[in-house]
């Protein structure tokens, strides 16, 4: 982990410092790599990242501020209304970049773990999720309950790959509580009657009164999670698209503007009401080319916390 180094030291040789330490430790990336990165000559690769070892700067993980990262940060709060956010350097150049956002997002569900501070914290899933988990150490946490938000089965009844919960709780030794349902219902009968069934409404409630939850953000593309992971049916998922549909977080769909899509489709959502989202701090982890309108649809909404983030990804939305 870097320790953060005080604010007025933020020189660009600093944000160089740390972003040789991202590469090298965090990436995998050898120094001669580093260099070609960042454009520098690989003796300055090599003394930059001497430098982070014998400052103390790492540890287990990165944990350093960029000047850069932190002007991104700001700036999505201002314009956002979010009241947290992190912007994480660039690792990978994939279109979904799952090796930076695992390494931010396992980070913040240690540090939340470790504190103590939220007896009970509620998780989503999806592909990003999952990645965070697969970085999380092996910990001891027993005094915190671990709940998943929505249904994580699909409308064929299998297990989506991505669910966390299950893992999350192999990982932490936590109690943890699932939602043995759907991602949707196949009618708004049956969701009466999937949350009527013993045991779901205290889970349900559980999800709700969580003071922490941890989400992903949902695309509305061709290669979106939901579709391909047999969550929602195609004519289903292409009438949320017509109605003006570009993000998806907890199963409800929201337009550009952040206006929730009302139709069918939300009315078979098995997970927390919408507005409900907004009630306890929720912080959504998400990232890549994809993801940029769906972002602003769920930040336009008004419902979350946070936002955990790729570099590249904050720039889009920012500029």
């Amino acid at each position: 982990m870097l320790t953060k180094p005080p604010r007025n030291a933020n020189s660009e040789d600093v944000d160089l410092c740390v972003r040789a330490a991202w590469l090298h430790y965090g990436a995998g990336l050898t120094q001669g790599q580093v260099a070609k990165r960042l454009g520098i000559p690989s003796l300055k690769a090599h003394r930059l990242i001497a430098r982070a070892n014998k400052d103390g700067l790492v540890r287990f993980s990165i944990d350093g501020d960029i000047s850069e990262c932190l002007r991104l940060e700001d700036a999505i709060c201002a314009r956002f209304g979010v009241q947290f956010c992190e912007v994480c350097p660039d690792l990978d150049d994939e279109a979904l970049p799952l090796q930076t956002l695992g390494m931010a997002g396992s980070r913040f569900l240690r540090l939340a773990l470790e504190s103590g501070a939220d007896k009970v914290i509620g998780f989503g899933h999806g592909r990003t999720l999952a990645a965070c988990v697969a970085m999380l150490p092996k910990m001891n946490v027993r005094n915190t309950k671990l709940v998943s938000l929505l249904g994580g089965l699909t409308r064929r009844y299998s297990t989506t790959p991505f669910d966390v919960i299950h893992r999350l709780a192999e990982r932490t030794g936590a109690e943890a509580y699932v939602l043995p349902l759907p991602f949707y219902a196949n009618s708004v009968e049956d969701r009466t009657v999937f949350l009527a069934q013993r045991g779901v409404p205290a889970v349900m409630e559980l999800g709700v009164s969580a003071t922490l939850r941890i989400v992903g953000i949902g695309t509305m593309e061709a290669g979106a999670s939901i579709l391909s992971t047999g969550m929602i049916e195609r004519d289903e998922f292409e009438e949320a698209r017509r109605a003006g549909g570009a993000g998806e977080i907890l199963g409800h769909i929201f337009s550009l503007t952040g206006k929730l899509i009302e139709n069918d489709l939300s009315a078979r959502t098995l997970s927390m009401a919408a507005a409900d989202i907004g009630r306890q701090k929720t912080v959504a982890i998400a990232g890549g080319r994809s993801k940029i309108d769906p972002i602003k649809a769920i930040l336009a909404s008004g419902l979350i916390f946070g936002l955990i983030t790729d570099e590249r990804t904050a720039k889009a939305l920012t500029a």
